[in-house]
């Protein structure tokens, strides 16, 4: 579920490498849209977002929009799912729908001379799905094939653990798939009902890119979204709260490996401190090879192939997390290098490490910005977010004023790790489930041995 939050806020963080020229659009039925002409191709895309996403399943209901978002493009109008299929194939035109905890996208990709044609589709599937009984039951199958499959992967088994001790009872706790058994009892009364809870002219922002003007947009606009209702009919979801505390939860499953994850307080992407922990973050784990974590874990001591953390910034709720796997005689090792080095970031970075984290976000980040598609989804993204319109052109000067004390102010605040939480899939020897930070047999033989094992490679 963050997983979603993680990849969208990664990629309205992008930045191109020369200044973007947005305009801001509003079309004659009133919707605002950000738009980046190009001409260059005869191709235009376009990103929709509409607020709240499955988060506004109603209650009882869990899956219900997940499962109705999935169904969207199968027929529509007077087409069935064949014929709605054909009928974009036919167009050059590409669709896709998609759902996480905070909005529910819909993106089109389209040559310019079918453009009007591909909207009138896409309208219809928004304001017109059909629900046939077939299709859904089919779209059904396929998401109860995902829920089995998740109750058997350890991976899948620590996020869900993690939701529900973060979230309480906010819909973040659960799976946007539902359960078995809420799936299995929606209807087509229920989908319909989904729909008009997300898909309404005052959830939606939208970002648009490639070989269309402004007064060509706005009207396209009204062409797609004219038919939805002005208001959803569920409020949007309030703030969640985050219920996490220190400790340690074990899962016993039966693998020679131990899947580790692991969380404390995050921030929202509008607090003053987000880019401070943003470079932090890219220091302490997020920088893959260069961060801290993998050299302290990996590189000196083998402890497994791979670290990381990310801050998970949705819009109703924050954490910063991690994730690792490793054997189960050295998971309670692992455990405690990460306490240790979580605490370690209250104590400062280097001039070289704060550098070397500005050099690579400053410059890696343009490489996003490479087609139509990723600058429509990053607009429509800023704007759910609630960033400037300027956002993209003052990106790499906000990440370069981050200063060493910035990082050690939002360390201090934030990575304390008495208050991060660690979900154990596996059998990792010596360690056993905590409400606290858990006296490990690997602590006492960390403290035995303060030079690093040799790493694995």
């Amino acid at each position: 579920m963050i997983r979603a939050a993680i990849a969208l806020f990664f990629a309205i963080l992008a930045v191109p490498a020369h200044a973007i020229d947005i305009q801001e659009v509003t079309s004659p039925g009133g919707i605002k849209a950000w738009l980046v002409q190009d001409d260059s191709i005869p191709f235009a895309a376009i990103s929709f977002n509409f607020r709240g996403g499955a988060s506004l399943d109603p209650p009882g209901k869990r899956g219900a929009i997940n499962l109705m978002t999935a169904t969207l493009e199968e027929g529509a109008g007077p087409l069935d799912s064949t014929q709605f299929a054909q009928a974009a194939e036919d167009l050059g035109a590409r669709m896709s729908f998609d759902v996480g905890d905070d909005a529910l996208t819909v993106s089109l990709r389209t040559l310019t001379e079918n453009r009007d044609q591909a909207a009138d589709l896409l309208g219809q599937a928004l304001t017109q799905p059909r629900f046939d009984g077939d299709a859904v039951d089919r779209v059904r199958a396929q998401v109860q094939a995902i829920i089995r499959a998740e109750a058997t992967d350890p991976q899948a088994i620590a996020a869900k653990e993690m939701a529900r001790q973060a979230w309480g009872d906010h819909p973040y706790a659960t799976s946007i798939n539902g359960t078995a058994e809420s799936v299995a009892a929606l209807s087509r009364q229920d989908l319909v009902a989904a729909k008009n809870r997300v898909l309404a002219r005052d959830r939606v922002v939208v970002g648009a890119a490639g070989d269309i003007t402004p007064e060509e947009l706005g009207p396209l606009l009204d062409r797609i979204l004219g038919g939805l209702p002005a208001e959803g009919t569920a409020p949007l979801p309030q703030d969640a709260q985050l219920q996490l505390t220190g400790g340690v939860t074990v899962i016993d499953w039966d693998s020679p490996q131990t899947i580790v994850s692991f969380a404390g307080p995050g921030l929202h992407i509008d607090d003053p401190d987000y880019f401070a922990a943003f470079v932090a973050d890219h220091i302490l784990g997020g920088g893959g090879f260069s961060s801290r974590l993998m050299d302290e874990i990996r590189e000196k001591r083998g402890l497994t192939y791979g670290i990381g953390t990310a801050l998970a910034s949705g819009l109703y709720g924050q954490t910063w997390q991690g994730g690792m796997a490793g054997s189960n005689a050295t998971t309670g090792q692992a455990v405690e290098l990460i306490r240790q080095e979580w605490d370690r970031m209250a104590e400062g970075v280097s001039q070289q490490e704060l550098q070397d984290a500005k050099t690579y976000l400053t410059g890696e980040y343009p490489l996003r910005w490479d087609g139509n598609g990723k600058i429509a989804g990053i607009l429509a993204g800023m704007q759910l977010a609630g960033f400037p319109i300027d956002y993209p052109n003052t990106r790499n000067d906000r990440v370069e004023a981050v200063t060493a004390e910035d990082v050690q102010r939002v360390a201090e605040r934030l990575l304390r790790s008495d208050q991060l939480r660690f979900v154990l899939v596996g059998r990792p020897e010596g360690i056993e489930s905590t409400d606290g930070p858990a006296q490990t047999d690997s602590d006492q033989a960390l403290r035995r041995q303060p030079e690093p094992e040799p790493a694995l490679n």
